[in-house]
């Protein structure tokens, strides 16, 4: 663990640069820098304007001729800019002439306007579209550097940038004869006095995490647009560190507007004081008038927009939770003067929107890193910390979840502690949340309706990690009525997220933690009076002590995995339940089954249900949702005690009708065992294996869902099935003892279809009506070879899956669908293969025209006639996999696919040469194509195929081509380049395995930058002897590369088919190369390490100046000699760098 902690200090160090996080608290050393040009201003202009500064009190620096002895900018110098806080530059006739001065502009514009402060230009007896246009004496002294620097004309282009952009600047203008000059430096002098009376706000004791931060939210705000009033909203949960990104932001950019607020704490204030206390600081901050004094809401809008209308100003509003808020103090873009910013805080994205704010920036968690540094900080006197909080420090990590207040509270609270107070005090918080915490937490809870907070207790307690369309059914279900409204305004209010990975509906660990409490806190003693049950020893108590109330609506009883605990009950718990609503079970095991089932309830999840029937008297008229699950049991004993209700299906059905024909209720509809089930929308039955047959299901007209998984005997399905006119989902996977299906389906609100891994299934059923609702169909590993005419009424099918053992041919029936867009049909290896070809051209002679984006043809001894007709009746098709099939050569037609992406042909053992490439070609496989030759693949090959696009081929070669300028043996490569940026496209990289070698085996990409990882591949699974080149997309945007030499490392590691490493990666690797397509802002580029070139010719002086020194009296000609090759070295190692 010492390790472990260790390398996150120095991981954390690598990340950020020791003044980064001061940064945001700096207290400058000049107020002003002065940039000038000495021959034309120093004895006048500049001089006054110096000496009114220091008058005023201002700190002003200028630079004396002393500070730079010929051209370059001293360390002092630099120093002296990034230490400023406002920069003045005088633009004279003479200021483009001076190459100091053009380097020192580029220097200020990087180092303050770079950092969002303030520079002034002042047109000093210059015009400012002469800068900006290069005429005059600024066109006449850059055509003379242009002549001078013929051999760095990057430079050159360095200084009209920044020419051109310091004069799109607001600033000063001066002619001699337009007025007094003293006049016109006092009115500078007064407008930068104004400026300096701005006083940083504190942001933060430790600012940890606001490097990458601070410039999104700055790039949202778009500071060089000065015409028009920008809003931009931060927004996040609670303690998450919103205030401090916006004080950080408003420090940074405070000085280039006319007046600033930061008002604060808005929501609370406004409770406290109302909306006049806020228009009345926002006045008197920005106008500097004491006299300020509005005594209604009215008249304070009005007089703002009066005021501010014309001025260029800065306003935060801090934790913003009710749009009347704005409107109060900014409810139009139009009160305020042009190049206006707001920002405002909240935890309410609804709120934004309202007020039509459309740039926004979600603060997230703070990384690992930057957790481990913010914890140290609070916790520790310095950053030496023992090994032995090593597992303490990654609990509190582990705990916080990122959440900067959690952890400035757990470090601050244990400030000095030994490691057994850290211990006890991090298991009292994992029980009970930190009352700050609570109490901050708890306010976007407390202002939520009382729906909405429901809702939020049932996902915090039950429903986190589900998709968010199971949370919305199981809500629905549970409460009667659509609850989308209510999930979206919990994601508005910063409380719920949903993963874009995944779908599943998330929430930050502490706001989870705040759920349960507040629901623990109903009754914390008797669990039986909660509302809802979670944990599972609670539930356990609850059902073994009959302790359940009528307070109990939701049981969600999942027990830890490989926990073979018996739940020793009578079965009566569930009995004074009689509010239950959603009970779902998993993973349990019970003694007994249970005698009663509330009637209430709406859900019910029970995997290995313990008994054969549900109680007699259970008649659940509400239930929506039913879900039975068989697994296997952990242990075999209690093999016999659990079989799934589901297993006597036939018996509830028989009763049904016996009951129906001794009560005369034939018309009556929704009666199963005595049960009405009217309501049901979700039947879903799962490793089943007792079940044999579906029967009739007519009455269940409001199912929506119905699936079957895994029932391993299921052998027919009742025609009814085939008439349920709301069913939306109809699935049935790997039954694969499924051979009777409805023979004719009239569904007309299905959406999907599938049947995938029914092996024992041969037709499907027909289409007598228009089903146009239909959008997939998935008959992967069924036995239906071809499909009948009337599945042409699927009219709106955008997806078809048809890949099995048994597919050889393209049904025809698919070559008259005109929506749909994927389609996958093939067999799964050479089994069913036939000697003669497929005859695509009969069967493509009457179709329609395909708007086809994505098709799979595979082994369906596809023939060279494919290509022509598929040209013609594929042309918006982006991804084509024909792999296992016949053609010998990939024609020069298939670049008339215009649109395609992604070409796949592997394992064509005719395919001899390749003579053809769409024009947007960015994947191809060619592998294990036997018959391929070196000739065969010269197309691809060529260094134009991949510049300028982003590029992934595999094929069988021999060799590296020879425009990759470095190869090298092995599975890695690195280079060294100079510039602040790469491209994210200029990298090419090829590999090439060794061929002697026939496992298959999984290659995976990366290329750092000076240790920081920028590309990353996913492992492809290819056999060996086989030829990669990339042209990969970089991810440099989050990088600040050096000025200087930055190492780029380019490697691979091979996988076995489980997704192992293989340690010997020398027994795949063969040869690795490299290409970089060389844009000017690549200064240099080599592949041998400078620095090495740099310590040899070090080394190599001091051995002769040692010489020199030790025996020039005794051979001066030695000395000359040596002092002759020492320049040499020294010049031509400058020459090089």
């Amino acid at each position: 663990m010492a390790l472990q902690l260790q390398s996150s200090f120095s991981s954390s160090s690598t990340h950020s640069t020791p003044s980064s996080s001061s940064s945001f608290n700096h207290a400058y050393k000049y107020d002003v820098f002065i940039s000038f040009r000495g021959e034309d201003t120093r004895y006048g202009f500049t001089g006054y304007l110096y000496e009114a500064l220091s008058n005023k009190g201002i700190h002003a620096f200028t630079d004396d001729e002393e500070l730079h002895k010929g051209n370059e900018i001293t360390p002092s110098l630099l120093s002296s800019i990034q230490d400023s806080r406002i920069a003045i530059i005088v633009l004279s006739p003479n200021y483009a002439s001076s190459s100091f001065c053009l380097d020192e502009l580029v220097q200020i514009l990087h180092c303050i306007k770079g950092n969002h402060r303030l520079v002034l230009p002042v047109f000093h007896n210059v015009d400012p579209s002469d800068v900006r246009h290069l005429k005059k004496s600024f066109g006449e002294a850059m055509a003379k550097h242009e002549e001078r620097f013929k051999s760095d004309m990057n430079k050159v282009l360095k200084w009209k940038k920044a020419l051109h952009r310091v004069a799109k600047l607001s600033g000063y203008h001066f002619k001699d004869g337009d007025g007094y000059e003293h006049k016109f430096i006092r009115n500078i002098v007064e407008n930068i006095s104004r400026k300096l009376r701005f006083v940083p706000l504190p942001v933060a004791d430790y600012p940890v995490g606001l490097e990458s931060r601070v410039p999104k939210v700055i790039s949202l705000l778009e500071m060089d647009s000065s015409d028009r009033v920008h809003m931009v909203g931060i927004h996040g949960i609670g303690g998450i560190g919103k205030t401090t990104l916006a004080l950080a932001v408003y420090n940074l950019i405070a000085n280039n507007f006319e007046g600033v607020c930061f008002l604060e704490n808005v929501r609370e204030n406004s409770k406290k004081y109302g909306f006049v206390h806020l228009q009345n600081i926002l006045l008197s901050k920005i106008i500097g008038k004491d006299e300020v004094h509005i005594v209604g809401v009215k008249e304070g809008t009005s007089q703002i927009q009066q005021r501010l209308r014309r001025k260029k100003v800065l306003l935060v509003l801090d934790d913003v939770d009710d749009c009347s808020q704005l409107q109060a103090v900014a409810g139009k873009h139009d009160w305020f003067g042009p190049g206006s910013r707001v920002i405002i805080t909240t935890r309410d994205t609804h709120l934004l929107k309202c007020h039509g704010v459309r740039d926004t920036c979600e603060v997230h968690d703070l990384n690992k890193d930057d957790s481990f540094q913010l914890l140290i900080k609070k916790a520790f006197e310095n950053d030496n910390v023992s090994p032995s909080y090593a597992d303490v420090l990654n609990r509190a990590i582990a705990y916080a979840s990122g959440h900067p207040l959690a952890l400035e509270i757990i470090g601050s609270n244990l400030f000095g502690k030994e490691v057994q107070v850290w211990e006890s005090a991090l298991d009292h918080f994992e029980k009970h949340l930190d009352n700050k915490m609570h109490e901050i937490l708890r306010v976007s809870f407390d202002s939520l309706g009382k729906v909405e907070q429901s809702v939020f207790l049932d996902i915090a307690c039950c429903f986190k990690g589900y998709s968010l369309g199971e949370v919305t059914a199981l809500l629905q279900a549970h409460y009667g009525s659509c609850m989308e409204y209510h999930i979206g305004v919990l994601v508005e209010k910063s409380l719920l997220k949903t993963d874009t990975w995944d779908g599943s509906v998330t929430m930050h660990d502490l706001i989870e933690d705040l759920g349960k409490e507040i629901d623990f806190e109903k009754s914390p003693e008797t669990p039986g009076k909660r509302s809802r049950l979670w944990f599972y020893l609670d539930i356990v108590k609850v059902l073994e002590d009959n302790q359940g109330t009528s307070a109990v609506e939701i049981i969600y009883l999942e027990f830890p995995l490989f926990n073979s605990e018996e739940v020793k009950w009578d079965g009566k718990a569930f009995k004074e339940m009689k509010n239950l609503k959603t009970l779902i079970i998993r993973n349990g095991c019970f003694s007994k089954s249970p005698k009663h089932l509330p009637n209430s309830l709406r859900v019910l999840e029970w995997w290995r249900y313990p008994s054969e029937y549900f109680p007699y008297d259970f008649q659940p008229k509400e239930l929506s949702i039913l879900k039975l699950h068989d697994n296997h049991f952990l242990s075999s004993k209690f093999y016999s005690l659990f079989k799934v209700c589901a297993h006597n299906w036939r018996w509830w059905w028989r009763r049904l009708r016996s009951q129906v024909e001794l009560n005369g209720e034939k018309g009556e509809s929704g009666m199963m065992m005595g049960y009405k089930l009217g309501s049901l929308k979700v039947l879903e039955l799962e490793i089943c294996d007792s079940l044999k047959e579906i029967p009739d299901v007519s009455n269940l007209q409001n199912l929506e869902k119905l699936l079957f998984r895994r029932c391993s005997n299921l052998v027919r399905i009742h025609r009814s099935v085939g008439f349920l006119n709301k069913l939306k989902t109809l699935k049935a996977t790997d039954c694969k003892m499924l051979r009777s299906f409805p023979p004719a389906i009239k569904l007309p609100s299905l959406e999907r279809l599938i049947l995938r891994g029914c092996s024992s299934l041969k037709y499907f059923p027909e289409i007598p009506e228009e089903m146009k609702n239909v959008k997939l169909v998935n008959l992967n590993k069924t036995s239906i070879k071809d499909l009948p005419c009337s599945f042409c009424n699927l009219s709106g099918l955008r997806r078809l899956e048809m890949i099995g053992d048994e597919m050889y041919k393209i049904p025809r029936v698919i070559t008259m669908m005109p929506q749909l867009r994927n389609c996958k049909i093939g067999g799964e290896g050479n089994k069913w293969r036939r000697e003669r070809p497929f005859r695509l051209d009969l069967l493509l002679k009457k179709a329609i025209y395909s708007n086809w984006i994505y098709g799979r043809f595979q082994n369906m001894n596809l023939s060279d006639d494919f290509f022509p007709i598929a040209v013609a009746w594929f042309p918006n098709v982006s991804s084509l996999s024909l792999s296992g099939n016949d053609f010998t050569v990939l024609p020069q037609c298939i670049q008339q696919f215009h649109l395609l992406r992604y070409l796949k042909v592997d394992a064509c053992k005719h395919l001899r040469e390749i003579r053809g490439i769409p024009p947007k070609l960015e994947r191809f496989f060619a592998v294990n194509c036997k018959s391929l030759s070196l000739g065969g693949t010269n197309v691809l090959l060529n260094q134009e195929a991949h510049e300028g696009r982003i590029t992934q081929f595999v094929m069988a070669c021999s060799i590296i081509p020879r425009w990759f300028e470095q190869r090298c043996s092995g599975a890695s490569i690195s280079f060294w380049f100079r510039g602040t940026e790469f491209p994210d496209n200029a990298l090419c990289v090829a590999i090439l395995l060794k061929d002697y070698i026939s496992v298959p085996v999984q290659v995976r990409l990366s290329v750092a930058i000076s240790g920081n990882r920028v590309y990353s591949s996913v492992p492809m699974a290819v056999n060996v002897n086989q030829f990669f080149i990339f042209n990969l997309n970089l991810q440099t945007n989050h990088l600040t590369l050096e000025k200087g030499w930055n190492h780029m490392e380019v490697s691979y590691k091979v996988h076995d088919e489980s997704g192992r490493e293989v340690p010997s990666i020398e027994f795949f690797a063969k040869e690795i190369g490299v290409h970089v397509w060389k844009p000017k802002i690549i200064q240099d580029i080599r592949f041998t390490d400078p620095y090495k070139m740099t310590q040899l010719i070090m080394m190599m002086m001091m051995m002769m100046l040692s010489m020199v020194f030790s025996n020039h009296k005794k051979q001066p000609l030695l000395m000359e000699t040596c002092i002759g090759l020492w320049t040499l070295l020294f010049l031509s190692h400058s020459f090089f760098e």
